[in-house]
């Protein structure tokens, strides 16, 4: 069991776990929550509950999917992980992606918002209401997309791979939130996922830095591959920064409904954060290659899981 664990890999289950929290109390204290009485009913609670623990499932199903089409890029850059290693075997390997995939997915038919707060009236609902299934089902397939060679493999690509981990684990992560309590249609979910995205759409290179033997050894060509390590450090240093900002601008124009002068507060905030990464980034771009767990990695988690306790606050305040 410890083996498929470590398959799973636990530390990466806990961003889209507090994505979908986050984006759930977001709705719930936003404007547009469709509950007059804004209630914190036990059916609020265990939709939450069960909505995160499917985006852990998925993005689990997400990190095996992704160990069997990197095996030989894992014999290089992480040979102790468990297929490489021979204690999972893949065959193993194929049955826990998808366990994982239906734990992550189906379950999700179930999350429908006020005025259906009993378990078999959401299941009935009409197909309008399942809107989180199906941000969910567009997250399984872009994990395919990102991984699989017959399907465009986008991690082969320099672009492409930021796109597919950006869009998802970004932008739909925290409209999947929403959807626990709230109608994704209108700007302000889309917004706050929009200032995620384009964080990741920069950051998510961070960890190619020290991955290049590997990744060009399996024939992707990562940002620092196909621009050199110098360069790339540049290209991805405007993300770190100039997506918090969409913050106080989002509270001064009311499309965010959350506390304006707290969200103001926190976007400069992780504005300046961003700025102290990038400069550990490019004061000597050579070093991310050069170490697998560089601070400004652990600056990324860490900054991204502030950004969703930060986004929840705001808007209970």
């Amino acid at each position: 069991m410890k083996h498929y664990i470590a398959l799973a890999r636990p530390f990466t289950l806990l961003p889209p776990l507090l994505g979908i929290v986050s984006g759930a109390v977001c709705a719930w204290g936003s404007a547009h929550n469709p509950d007059p009485s804004r209630a914190l009913t036990s059916s609020v609670i265990w939709t939450i509950v069960l909505g995160s623990l499917c985006a852990s499932f998925l993005n689990a199903a997400n990190n095996s999917l992704n160990q069997i089409y990197d095996l030989e890029i894992d014999r290089i850059n992480k040979p102790k992980r468990p297929l490489v290693t021979g204690e999972v075997s893949r065959r193993g390997a194929w049955i826990f992606t998808w366990i994982m995939y239906l734990l992550g997915l189906v379950p999700t038919w179930l999350v429908v918002v006020y005025p259906y707060t009993r378990w078999r009236a959401k299941f009935f609902a009409p197909l309008p209401w399942h809107e989180c299934i199906a941000i969910y089902l567009i997250a399984f397939i872009s994990t395919f997309v990102y991984s699989v060679p017959a399907l465009g493999r986008t991690k082969a690509h320099p672009i492409g791979a930021n796109l597919t981990i950006a869009i998802p684990r970004g932008c739909l992560l925290k409209v999947a939130g929403w959807t626990m309590v709230a109608h994704a249609t209108t700007a302000e979910p889309w917004f706050i996922g929009s200032v995620f995205m384009l964080f990741l759409l920069g950051a998510a290179s961070t960890k190619d830095f020290s991955d290049i033997e590997g990744d060009r050894a399996g024939g992707c060509r990562t940002l620092p591959i196909a621009f050199g390590v110098k360069r790339a450090a540049w290209m991805i240093a405007p993300f770190f920064i100039f997506p918090w900002l969409l913050m106080p601008l989002g509270a001064a124009t009311h499309i965010l409904t959350g506390n304006g002068k707290f969200l103001t507060i926190l976007g400069i905030a992780l504005a300046l954060w961003g700025a102290y990464t990038v400069w550990l980034i490019v004061r000597n771009p050579d070093e991310l290659t050069a170490t697998e767990n560089h601070p400004s990695w652990r600056h990324m988690y860490l900054m991204m899981m502030a950004a969703q306790v930060g986004f929840a606050v705001a808007y209970v305040v």
